[in-house]
């Protein structure tokens, strides 16, 4: 047995796992999520602003005092979509090294599909291939897949907090802002390598699908035991999207189930779901609380 911490830095969130690593199968030990939006303007500045530099380093450092305390002897801190071409990532390397005593890999978009899928996929049992969709806040990955591994991924350039930053400027979201989310959304799914029409069965993963489960599931606060592997039909899907993407801001902020952190970026993450599930056989998805944190802290066993 070895007991690792993984951290996983995207574009709205950081989060923490530990967890014990026995034959490839993990037991675990603390699991956590901060609302960072380090992707803070990332998409018209190019650059970290130093407020979204400073959240994280808070985080990390609180991070940094709960692996301590759990004796993890091997960590690996990831990061994805927003680290990846910003002018200013020494900044974010040095202060993540500094607390943490590891460099933050930015690992490429095939490797984030990758261990996506390895921490989605584990302990399902579903039809293959199955399409692992990971929907981040400046990113989606699209993973297709069966039990021998990965068959075709892509990391695609949209993400609940580039299209809102890009799109939506009023409350609630115009319709002509909807549109140009859409088109955005269509254009990329259009063009993507990953044969999506092959898919058996959809998996979405992180935290756009699993705030959008709580929705549709009517939880009267978040629940990780009830949004893991819940299956929501397409309609229900379709109806709970209408919603997120057509209230008002205070709409959202009154259901208990949706992080505050995710209340103005939600609908832009729920229409790259709907629009992609639009395109599918399939007539349900399941959705998994799995992703790639959990494929990150299987690497380290």
């Amino acid at each position: 047995m070895v007991r690792v911490a993984a951290v996983d830095c995207g574009t709205n969130s950081i989060r923490l796992l530990i967890a014990d690593v026995v034959d490839g199968q993990l037991t675990e030990v603390d699991r956590r999520m901060t609302i960072v939006r380090l992707g803070q303007g990332v998409d018209a500045t190019g650059a970290f602003a130093p407020e979204a530099l400073d959240r994280v380093f808070a985080s990390a450092d609180d991070y940094a005092a709960v692996i301590r305390s759990h004796n993890a002897t091997r960590l690996r801190f990831v990061a994805t979509s927003a680290a990846r071409d910003v002018s200013n990532r020494d900044a974010f390397f040095a202060g993540i090294e500094q607390r943490l005593g590891v460099r933050p890999e930015i690992i490429s978009g095939d490797e984030e599909a990758e261990l996506s899928f390895r921490g989605a996929t584990t302990s399902l049992d579903l039809p293959t291939p199955y399409l692992v969709a990971d929907i981040g806040g400046g990113s989606t990955e699209l993973v297709l897949g069966d039990r021998n591994g990965v068959i075709a991924a892509q990391s695609l350039d949209i993400g609940s907090v580039r299209l809102t930053e890009r799109h939506v400027t009023t409350d609630p979201t115009t319709p002509a802002e909807l549109a140009a989310i859409t088109r955005d959304i269509d254009a990329l799914l259009d063009a993507t390598t990953v044969p999506l029409t092959d898919a058996h069965a959809l998996i979405a993963v992180a935290g756009t699908a699993t705030t959008v489960a709580a929705v549709a599931l009517d939880l009267p606060e978040y629940d990780r035991n009830a949004v893991h592997h819940a299956c929501l039909s397409t309609d229900q899907l379709r109806e709970t999207t209408t919603w997120l993407t057509t209230s008002t801001r205070a709409d959202r902020a009154a259901v208990h189930s949706i992080h505050p952190g995710r209340v103005d970026v939600i609908g832009a993450g729920a229409l790259i779901l709907q629009r992609l599930t639009d395109r599918l056989t399939v007539t349900t998805l399941t959705v998994s609380e799995h992703d790639i944190l959990d494929g990150v802290a299987l690497s380290l066993g």
